[in-house]
């Protein structure tokens, strides 16, 4: 497994563990931990990952609904989106670069 997914799950983890806990500057590294993880997105996978971003903090809103679970679904879901969010930035910043360079 490379570094690149390890702090992926690193993300995944953080953003499950800070639906129930606190964590001081959990979006940073949610945020990061996305930018990190994006490095390894291949070409093909970079519109997925950005739909993929978009939908998580789009729909996360909708599991609010849900009766005792519904806070902690929105949480995890807006989350996993942030760090998605920051996974498709590097990714189309990536893209742009090597479609820039000479």
């Amino acid at each position: 497994m490379n570094p690149s997914k390890i702090v992926g799950w690193i993300g995944l983890a953080v953003a499950i563990v800070g639906a129930f806990v606190a964590i001081p500057y959990a979006a940073l590294i949610l945020l990061l931990a996305g930018l990190y993880a994006g490095t390894s997105v291949s070409g093909e996978q970079t519109v997925g990952t950005v739909i993929g971003a978009v939908a998580l903090t789009t729909m996360s809103g909708n599991f609010d609904a849900i009766p005792a679970i519904g806070s902690y679904l929105h949480a995890i879901a807006g989350s996993i989106g942030a760090v998605a969010a920051g996974a498709s930035l590097s990714s189309v910043l990536m893209g742009v670069w090597n479609r820039a360079k000479p």
